[in-house]
C-alpha cells in the first residue's frame, strides 16, 4: 500500500510528453551493427 500511495502521488503530479521521430536507440543499435 505505501508504493501505491508513491506511484499516485507520482503519477497525480506527472505531465506526458509525446516525442515524435526515429528512437534513438534503434539508430545506434544500427550504427553499432555497420560498424562492427
Amino acid at each position: 500500500t505505501i508504493a501505491d500511495a508513491i506511484l499516485d502521488r507520482l503519477v497525480h503530479n506527472a505531465h506526458r510528453i509525446d516525442l515524435k521521430g526515429e528512437s534513438m536507440r534503434k539508430s545506434k543499435a544500427a550504427a553499432a551493427t555497420v560498424t562492427d
